[in-house]
């Protein structure tokens, strides 16, 4: 079955609330490289409470995205990794947030001739 955007009443629009949340699309990209600990993705993604994070987290495997691996370990160890759907992401993702890096800039100019 295929989903369609434009209905109000379908879930794809439920996905794309997720994937396009910003704390969602930095922890797609920071997994891309391989499996992460929470500390390392509040630190490096910065700026996101960890209970927000928590929460994105938690969504993201609620959605299939990532998984989330408990290492019986002293203290406990608590890895984060993408899934094979997670990592479909990654293309998409990345091709937004490298349009956005490009042109950031120009989105920028066009604000400040917008306000003044």
């Amino acid at each position: 079955m295929r989903g369609d955007a434009f209905d109000p009443n379908c879930p794809t629009r439920l996905i794309l609330d997720r994937i396009g949340d910003k704390w969602s699309v930095l922890v797609v990209l920071l997994l891309a490289g391989g499996p992460r600990r929470f500390t390392e993705l509040r630190d490096t993604i910065g700026g996101v409470t960890p209970k927000v994070l928590t929460q994105t987290l938690r969504a993201m495997e609620r959605d299939g995205l990532l998984t989330r691996t408990v290492f019986a370990e002293v203290p406990p160890r608590v890895e984060y990794a993408l899934t094979p759907l997670g990592h479909s992401l990654q293309t998409p993702i990345k091709a937004v947030s490298d349009w956005a890096e490009e042109n950031v800039e120009a989105v920028v100019s066009a604000r400040e001739r917008h306000a003044g």
